[in-house]
């Protein structure tokens, strides 16, 4: 589950993690209102305003049809609120985001961190997440940090560093002291690093993140360490443990058909090809969509109805793949392992009754227990559905169809 900068930050400040302070804003009034008192506690005229999007590269980015950037420094209210105004209800679009880009509902106004003192200042890189080949997590680091982070990976790889941590250790003291080294600092910007690394990883685990980034992590002219922006997901298997985070989720920045297919227990991926597939279980799914490759087809999702499939889940399927209006074809692949491939066939042809006005070729492969029986009763139904048993067979309706 993805968060937004603002809520990503609220539970970092729980762990005693420093951010740059700010307030989540869904009107032009609430951002005047969160400039004053930004500028009261600051005694600084600057703000910046931040459109709150699932997506990177939003300083990069600009609202559809205008100039208007994703983040913007305004030095006056009247400049924070033309900001806010330009940006709130727009369309925000990044390199993260297609050309579709998505629509802003908040914007996050926080205060200026790169006021002038008494040493320079300095933007830094980090993240943590889950090294699954070595089983350890990682903290990734650099001393390019900004906006040209990718860049950095991709043209100066020996600048990013990594230090792995064992799951059973937890993070060691000598361990955060040697990133703050690596980052070349000392004196107190050296300690309050230690403390930033160190706390941080501890948000890491005890919110089940499955990724934590900081970029930038900041250096301020008085030697404080800060986390000026921050991308986080939560592993959705540990929300169970969490019932108030599972609160944040924003379901206006994910997408409706995935959203709908939660409510099912189903595991959907949206994609971009033209023939939509329905599988009971992953392995079986990856390979069906395979085979739609080599047929000839572009899968147009990812749909997993799991061992227990029935006429409600096969029913809330064809209604999700049928909103897509590039599918051209329904591929339906079940191995009756736990669930009877009969169970099944019965649960397409009411489904298929349900819904009507089915005006694209449906295929359904079956195997396993009952296979013959579940094909006696598609063959029988008098529906325009073709049924096969053999994999190679559903290849080539799959290869008819999309010709």
């Amino acid at each position: 589950m993805n968060l937004h900068e603002y809520q990503a930050k609220g539970l970092l400040k729980n762990y005693n993690v420093p951010v740059q302070e700010g307030y989540a804003c869904s009107t032009v009034h609430e951002a005047e209102d969160a400039y004053r008192q930004i500028k009261s506690q600051t005694q600084n005229n600057f703000a910046v305003v931040k459109a709150q999007i699932h997506a990177g590269g939003r300083g990069k980015g600009k609202i559809a049809g205008t100039e208007q950037r994703g983040v913007a420094v305004g030095k006056s209210m009247e400049e924070v609120a033309t900001i806010a105004g330009n940006i709130l209800g727009g369309t925000l679009v990044t390199v993260q985001t297609g050309p579709a880009g998505k629509k802003v509902n908040k914007v996050l106004v926080a205060q200026d961190v790169y006021y002038p003192g008494p040493n320079p200042t300095k933007e830094f890189y980090l993240s943590i997440l889950l090294d699954r080949a070595k089983g350890e997590n990682v903290i990734m680091y650099s001393t390019e940090g900004g906006v040209e982070i990718e860049k950095v990976a991709h043209d100066t790889p020996d600048k990013i560093f990594k230090e792995w941590v064992h799951p059973s250790g937890g993070l060691q003291a000598f361990q955060a002291r040697k990133i703050a080294f690596n980052f070349g600092l000392s004196g107190e910007a050296f300690k309050n690093c230690v403390k930033f690394v160190t706390n941080l990883y501890n948000a890491y685990v005890g919110l089940d993140c499955s990724m934590l980034e900081i970029n930038p992590l900041f250096k301020t002219s008085d030697d404080k360490i800060i986390a000026v922006d921050c991308k986080m997901n939560l592993d959705d298997n540990s929300l169970m443990r969490h019932p108030d985070l599972e609160a944040l989720r924003d379901i206006s920045e994910e997408d409706p058909t995935e959203v709908e297919a939660g409510k099912y227990n189903l595991n959907f991926v949206k994609l971009d090809g033209n023939v939509g597939c329905m599988v009971n279980g992953a392995g079986l799914a990856m390979a069906t969509m395979d085979m739609i490759k080599l047929s000839g087809g572009e899968p147009a999702n990812f749909l997993d109805v799991g061992g227990t499939a029935n006429a409600q889940t096969v029913e809330a399927g064809f209604r999700i793949i049928l909103k897509d209006p590039n599918v051209k074809a329904i591929l339906i692949n079940i191995f009756g392992g736990i669930v009877r491939c009969d169970r099944v066939a019965a649960g397409v042809i009411e489904a298929y009754n349900k819904l009507g006005n089915i005006n694209i070729p449906i295929i359904v492969r079956l195997q396993g227990t009952n296979a013959e029986e579940a094909k006696k009763l598609i063959d029988e139904s008098g529906l325009k559905v073709e049924s096969a048993i053999l994999l190679s067979e559903a290849a080539e309706l799959v290869k008819k169809a999309v010709a």
